[in-house]
């Protein structure tokens, strides 16, 4: 119990350092991101893989808290895939060797022994498809450090039911370390986590839940890890209908806040997430996951009727002795960008 506040406590205040000291190297050196209508540092997800890594490893070194067969080779993995996302960070990288990539992570962390051949094929694919569903999360301020965080505590409490006590540190230590980011990457964000954090994070949560559940019965460990996942699985489905339907860029366009939307997506986490952890400690029926499933239905359906991103207003049509006139001290309104948000001086300068 002692050991995993201090724990806890050492990975916030490392990955918040980390992340400070990452955001000046970032800017000195030019490794950023045009997120909006601001230009933000990278490497954020360095700064959550170190902390977790080197919290979780310092506890295995010093045998207080052994992370076991399962969860060593999963943040070993998660490491690799973090190098990935790093290398992806700094130059392009086609999508399909990152999803070769982290294909290859998930099947040397896959259970086969409970899943046996055909379900740990199935479990790969579901840490792959979840991972890029955080990926996809990495679209605005807070979203994805916020879903990460909500999604660890619950697997973490998961895994200690199964009495999983190596896999529920390791879960303890990457909920702590994002939020210590989040000090640094919530809205307006001083540093993002790029694909280095995101795949981090999306793959060790995902291959954690694969371990946790699988030796649990089929409707009940599928129930499970639909709940925990739900909305990232959302996210990525509204994202593939275009630029612009992330679902946090669609509550922007309905009015709410960056702050606002980090807000509502964590208590959607947060949701599916309890739902999920009660099902894994039997209090509730497998059958509740059905009620996720159908919001994730609507929300899906209802945001695939609007367009992805509001049209752009038409441009006045001039006169032939000059510009089109206007009504007395009217101010010049700003360009937008595609999904309707006013875009900064500086970028209106240069379109």
């Amino acid at each position: 119990m002692l050991y995993g506040i201090v724990a806890a406590i050492a990975a916030l205040l490392l990955t918040a350092a980390l992340a400070a000291l990452l955001r000046m190297f970032a800017l000195r050196f030019g490794v950023v991101e045009r997120r909006r209508l601001r230009v933000v540092p990278l490497l954020g997800g360095v700064a959550v893989a170190g902390g977790t890594a080197l919290v979780a490893g310092a506890g295995e070194w010093t045998e207080v808290a052994p992370l076991g067969a399962d969860a060593g080779r999963l943040l070993v993995a998660g490491i690799g895939v973090a190098l990935l996302g790093l290398v992806a960070d700094l130059r392009a990288v086609p999508l399909a060797v990152q999803v070769g990539g982290v294909g290859v992570a998930a099947a040397l962390t896959v259970p086969y022994g409970e899943l046996g051949l055909l379900g740990g094929v199935l479990g790969v694919a579901w840490i792959v498809f979840v991972t890029f569903a955080f990926v996809s999360l990495d679209h605005a301020d807070g979203v994805m450090g916020t879903v990460g965080v909500v999604t660890a505590f619950a697997l973490s409490g998961c895994a200690a039911a199964e009495v999983m006590d190596g896999t529920a540190a390791l879960l303890s230590v990457l909920a702590a370390a994002l939020t210590g980011f989040l000090m640094q990457g919530r809205p307006p964000a001083r540093i993002v986590p790029g694909r280095c954090g995101a795949l981090f994070t999306g793959f060790v949560l995902a291959g954690a839940a694969v371990v946790v559940h699988g030796g649990r019965e089929t409707g009940s460990g599928v129930a499970a890890l639909f709940s925990l996942t739900a909305v990232g699985l959302v996210d990525l489905a509204l994202a593939a209908r275009g630029p612009g339907g992330h679902l946090a860029h669609r509550l922007r366009r309905g009015g709410l806040t960056p702050r606002g939307v980090m807000v509502v997506i964590g208590a959607a986490a947060f949701g599916g997430a309890l739902v999920g952890l009660l099902i894994d400690l039997g209090w509730v029926d497998p059958s509740a996951a059905w009620w996720v499933a159908g919001v994730v239905a609507v929300v899906v359906l209802v945001g695939g009727v609007g367009p992805s991103s509001r049209p752009r207003r038409p441009c006045p049509i001039p006169s032939p002795g000059g510009s089109a006139p206007g009504p007395p001290n009217a101010r010049r309104a700003r360009p937008q960008t595609p999904d309707g948000l006013e875009m900064a001086r500086s970028d209106a300068r240069c379109a």
